[in-house]
């Protein structure tokens, strides 16, 4: 069997109780949706074929089988074996897909977990073959992860590394994004533009502007197909650029960037990830960052990585601390934020979804604020006035706004309301 041939199995993605500590990541799309490495997990599991089964929190289920309608569901029938459980927080890994494909290919049944532990939360996947334990529909992780804890079954002999928490995005940004980007290769959808010199593919054809320089000593740079990129621009790679993204004119994208599809992209930016429909057109430095969708950084917007003691970065996580063991570490901004021109975040601040921020940020901001601390303002923003954001940048894109997209925006206002107290606490800088 080649690899890219499709098996008959069935693939069930869960999402466990850990997946809260990716906030504000995953406020607004399932864990197996992030995009690390240039590809988001629900891709890769893709490669190996059959039906794809998920188990979200209840209020993304809407938005989520809106937008991957081949979804399986029990009125289909029966499960296909094997069975395949892999938690949505496994990091999309291409080696890890070739490791999956052996077992399958061996028919071993197992269970894997990760970093030595034996709690629920560090169940990364089982795999099944014979009799089909599960129920025809599922209440939840819980009652999933429970029926594999009793089965008592042996270990699958490798270890799946799962995201904890944002930082772990860059992190294995860094550490998958060289050997992904050779697994898109191998499907021979790109051509090698020597022209533009060694290391360089594109797409269907797809042009750079003049004056460009491509530097791929350290890594391939993939343009996807529809991509506009600039004169004057700078390439070092790794480096994937989206579908339909454009990089403006006299850009830096420098080393381990992923930029998704749609995306608007100038300045200069490191070891970034960057989601679909996301802007940042402008002159400023972005650095080991992670910008959701629908994000919009205004002209001059900066942000640090690095501390003035040159020392690890330690994140601030719903009010405790974690050492994150890394000395470049950026921000972590969700869905639908922005930020005012000559915005300066500082090192490893997390911005929550809907919210927009002004002058210095020196705290972590929560969603569905105004936040303009160093002006000694901050106010809450309401839902409505997201919702009709919304619409207003969806039209700019010739996106339909639909019902579910509303909900999922009243839905993160409620579950957030417990943020806002955040910004009675005083300026500190």
């Amino acid at each position: 069997m080649s690899f890219f041939e499709q098996a008959d199995m069935h693939i069930i993605l869960f999402e466990d109780g850990a997946v809260s500590r990716l906030f504000p990541t995953t406020i607004g799309r399932p864990a197996f949706a992030l995009n690390v490495g240039t590809y988001r997990l629900i891709d890769l599991v893709s490669c190996l074929g059959g039906s794809i089964e998920i188990i979200i929190r209840p209020y993304l289920s809407a938005m989520v089988t809106t937008d991957f309608p081949d979804l399986w569901h029990s009125g289909q029938g029966e499960r296909s074996n094997p069975i395949l459980l892999l938690n949505a927080r496994a990091v999309p890994d291409a080696a890890l897909i070739r490791q999956l494909r052996q077992l399958i290919e061996q028919g071993r049944s197992g269970v894997a977990r990760t970093n030595g532990r034996f709690d629920r939360d560090c169940i990364a996947a089982a795999l099944f073959f014979r009799d089909n334990p599960f129920p025809g529909s599922f209440v939840g992780s819980s009652q999933l992860l429970g029926i594999v804890e009793d089965l008592n079954l042996p270990s699958l002999g490798i270890s799946i590394p799962l995201l904890e928490y944002p930082h772990d995005l860059i992190r294995h940004q860094f550490l998958t994004m060289r050997e992904n980007l050779a697994f898109r290769l191998q499907r021979g959808e790109y051509r090698e533009a020597d022209e533009l010199g060694a290391g360089v593919y594109l797409a269907n054809g797809c042009r750079p502007g003049s004056y460009c320089v491509f530097d791929a000593s350290n890594g391939p740079i993939v343009i996807e197909k529809g991509a506009n990129i600039g004169p004057y621009s700078y390439f070092k790679g790794p480096v994937y650029i989206g579908a339909n993204a454009k990089i403006i004119e006299h850009s830096a994208i420098k080393g381990y960037v992923t930029l998704g599809a749609v995306t608007k992209v100038g300045g200069e930016v490191e070891g970034s990830i960057i989601e679909s429909y996301t802007n940042k057109q402008h002159h400023g430095f972005l650095g080991h960052s992670y910008l959701g969708s629908w994000v919009n950084l205004g002209a001059g917007t900066c942000n640090s990585d690095l501390q003035s003691t040159y020392g690890e970065v330690v994140m601030e996580y719903g009010g405790q601390k974690v050492e994150t063991g890394m000395q470049f570490v950026g921000c972590f901004i969700g869905d639908y934020a922005k930020t005012a021109i000559n915005t300066s975040i500082f090192t490893g601040k997390t911005i929550g979804a809907c919210s927009m921020s002004y002058g210095f940020v020196t705290t972590n901001v929560p969603s569905f604020v105004n936040y303009a601390r160093s002006f000694g303002q901050v106010s809450e923003m309401t839902v409505d006035v997201m919702v009709q954001t919304q619409a207003r940048m969806f039209a700019r894109r010739s996106v339909v706004q639909r019902q579910c997209d509303i909900d999922l925006l009243r839905e993160i206002y409620e579950m957030t309301k417990h943020e806002r107290h955040l910004a009675n606490e005083p300026l500190s800088l």
